[in-house]
């Protein structure tokens, strides 16, 4: 079905960013995968684009676009090159960029965008602890107020970027509520005082991404690096984790549509009992199902992005684009790998890579278990009353 999201100006962005990436991603694949991180090299490459500024205003270097359909060309030129690029410079550039241009004093703006928007500032977002998970609402790491500093105690896990950030937005408790009350949002720099950044964390795929783990030993910053309201920050989390949850979708499609492009050429050109695989019945049949449930998903996916443009994207939607999108994902590139025979388990073929690369889409951005729990919830479900 021909997409109807996009216009030229998008058109023409993708160029630029797959020119990006045939640039300074496929050359460096290796090294990046082989040193389990993104190059500063990189990061700054990737600014000079325009890729890292799309909705930060021009007054500090970023584009002053409000427009997250560039997001999403983005997301999807980024995943062909690997689910990695799209990760890291995408909690970057959707997550961390939300907070930051949102939520912001005038001050934190001038001091932490133009760097942001150039690659020299790396961030990431701190929410997921050893304890917690998905649970957001029972973290336990702790900032007091120590005169004119925060003084934070606890840790956090699966951080991405968390090895190499120059700032990162750690969800802490700063009140004595329990639940989702009495959690704020602090900027930690990577260089403060009692920040372990720990190990970075050696992933099942994904490898030319660092995830870290952190630790917080009485860590010291300024009062003023206070993101928001004290006190607000669950509030600002669920209100920006359905977007966090939209790229997820469109990493997921766009991964699993890349994938199926490879298996189309390679059943088209793998012969078996002296015919092509494509020309088998049971083969034509499943790439046809799963083309078929890629191009609803799709469909669903960009009405999301659609109604994200238009600000009307609820929660319960972008819950339900990150599950169905990350199951059928799935499905898809396991399929694929099947399809590939013996070749779809080796190391060198890109299949394989790519399946090893999509099991997390079902556990980060919040489990596919709490995406059916937030959904369901969403259907008001009684008890019948009794009487």
């Amino acid at each position: 079905m021909q997409r109807t999201l996009y216009d030229s100006d998008h058109e023409d962005f993708r160029a630029v960013v797959r020119n990006f990436v045939q640039t300074h991603i496929e050359p460096n694949d290796e090294k990046f995968a082989a040193e389990g991180r993104l190059s500063r090299e990189l990061w700054r490459a990737a600014g000079d684009t325009g890729m890292l500024g799309l909705c930060v205003p021009e007054q500090y270097g970023g584009a002053g676009v409000n427009d997250y359909r560039f997001n999403a060309v983005m997301d999807e030129e980024l995943t062909r090159a690997g689910m990695a690029y799209a990760c890291g410079l995408g909690v970057h550039t959707h997550v961390v960029s939300q907070y930051l241009v949102h939520m912001t004093t005038e001050e934190q703006r001038a001091r932490w965008l133009p760097d942001f928007v150039s690659g020299e500032l790396i961030t990431a977002v701190a929410m997921s602890e050893p304890s917690g998970g998905s649970d957001l609402a029972a973290l336990r790491t702790r900032a007091r107020r120590d005169g004119d500093q925060w003084v934070i105690n606890g840790s956090k896990i699966f951080i991405t970027n968390g090895a190499t950030a120059d700032l990162i937005v750690v969800a802490v408790r700063t009140g004595e509520e329990t639940g989702s009350r009495g959690i704020s949002l602090i900027a930690v720099e990577g260089d403060a005082p009692g920040l372990d950044r720990g190990r970075t964390l050696r992933k099942i795929g994904q490898h030319q991404g660092d995830t870290a783990e952190l630790f917080f030993d009485d860590c010291r910053v300024p009062v003023a690096n206070l993101i928001g309201e004290e006190g607000a920050g669950f509030r600002a989390m669920m209100e920006h984790l359905a977007q966090e949850r939209l790229a997820s979708a469109v990493c997921n499609v766009a991964h699993a549509r890349h994938v199926l492009e490879l298996t189309c050429r390679y059943v088209t050109e793998r012969y078996a009992f002296g015919a092509s695989l494509g020309a088998l019945q049971h083969i034509r049949f499943q790439m046809a199902d799963m083309v078929t449930e890629l191009d609803i998903i799709q469909t669903y996916v960009d009405a999301c992005v659609a109604a994200h443009v238009r600000g009307d994207l609820t929660a319960i939607d972008a819950a339900k684009a990150k599950l169905k999108s990350s199951d059928i994902q799935s499905q898809i590139v396991d399929t694929c790998v099947q399809l590939h025979g013996g070749y779809g388990y080796m190391e060198e073929y890109e299949v394989a890579r790519a399946w090893r690369d999509a099991r997390v889409t079902r556990i980060w951005a919040g489990t596919n278990e709490i995406m059916r729990e937030v959904i369901g919830r969403s259907l008001n479900l009684r008890e019948p009353s009794k009487h």
